[in-house]
């Protein structure tokens, strides 16, 4: 059991209160499902959150941690070999630059939200996976990770070339 290759779940709700996320992943179904994926660790970002999760993992192996806030979660991220994550606009393109597979909840409870309209256009052109806290069991369990393909951020040299020409800048 010692030699077992760690696969860390990063879950990630920014600097918001998003109970319904951390309570999401922090039921038996879902540890289940991510037990049955082949992952080890869930460590939890739960922000402003009053919810706390449980460190007991029930009938799983699933070895769970959480926090409220850290400087960077860069680290985290880097380390993970799945992120789920808010449908912060930051906290995506973070996970995506990096290359990890993604997951994104989005917050429901939000008026106007906008994330979901970037979630979910990030999701039909499958950099990632979009799902509502009471979906996130079944995406887990629906999810091929071969189906993904890598963001490729885009050039903004032309933008900077336009702005520096209105603006009087030499262009280079």
């Amino acid at each position: 059991m010692g030699s077992r290759e760690r696969r860390v779940v990063f879950v990630t709700v920014g600097t918001t209160c998003f109970d319904a996320l951390v309570k999401a992943v922090d039921s038996e179904e879902v540890k289940e499902a991510l037990l049955r994926k082949g992952y080890t660790d869930l460590l939890i970002q739960m922000g402003r959150g009053t919810y706390m999760p449980s460190k007991d993992s029930g009938n799983s192996t699933l070895q769970v941690d959480y926090f409220t806030f850290s400087p960077s979660i860069a680290d985290y991220i880097r380390e993970a070999s799945l992120v789920i994550s808010h449908a912060g606009s930051g906290s995506i393109f973070e996970t995506l630059r990096l290359g990890k597979p993604l997951i994104v909840v989005v917050n429901e409870d939000l008026m106007d939200n906008h994330q979901s309209e970037l979630a979910e256009e990030l999701a039909d052109r499958k950099h990632l996976f979009c799902a509502r806290p009471q979906t996130l069991q079944e995406t887990v369990e629906s999810m091929d990770l071969n189906n993904l393909l890598p963001y490729m951020p885009g050039d903004a040299n032309q933008v900077v070339s336009l702005i520096n020409k209105f603006l009087g800048f030499p262009v280079d």
